[in-house]
């Protein structure tokens, strides 16, 4: 299996310390959306804290120490935009954040457990050709999009 493969890097740039960390996500209720995780994609919580009206949560894949989803909540999330994605086509009618995704070794055996675990499935697993990827796309308790991504040989 090949990954994608990224120009040469540029280490003179005054940003080369720079790397990804984290995503966030604003939700109206910490508890909910953190034990979803828990439960259904065996996420860990890395940290728990307040910050003004808010709690905050950093959570981890099972087996993954350098992706970290930190969750936003209570305070007043207003509006509450919880968007009802049908599909990955519908799914694109949104500016803004789309989704993160997460690279597992089968999609389509993690479709069946996470239906094993109750979650819908929103866009059934097909093949990106374009880019090598197997894909599949659900949602959390709050609309929030998560993409899994196999690559392909």
């Amino acid at each position: 299996m090949t990954d994608f493969i990224p120009p040469a890097k540029n280490t003179a740039s005054p940003f080369a310390d720079m790397r990804g960390h984290h995503v966030a996500v604003r939700t109206p209720d910490l508890e909910t959306v953190k034990r979803w995780y828990v439960e259904k994609l065996d996420f860990r919580v890395i940290a728990e804290w307040d910050y003004a009206d808010e709690k905050l949560a950093c959570l981890a894949p099972a087996n993954d120490d350098h992706f970290y989803l930190e969750i936003l909540g209570g305070g007043d999330p207003s509006p509450v935009d919880v968007r009802p994605y049908t599909d990955l086509g519908d799914s694109l009618k949104y500016a803004g954040y789309h989704h993160f995704c997460l690279t597992v070794g089968s999609v389509d055996t993690t479709v069946q457990t996470l239906r094993a675990r109750g979650v819908t499935i929103t866009t059934e697993p097909f093949d990106l050709l374009a880019i090598s990827r197997r894909l599949a796309f659900f949602c959390d308790p709050y609309g929030n999009l998560i993409e899994l991504a196999e690559v392909l040989p």
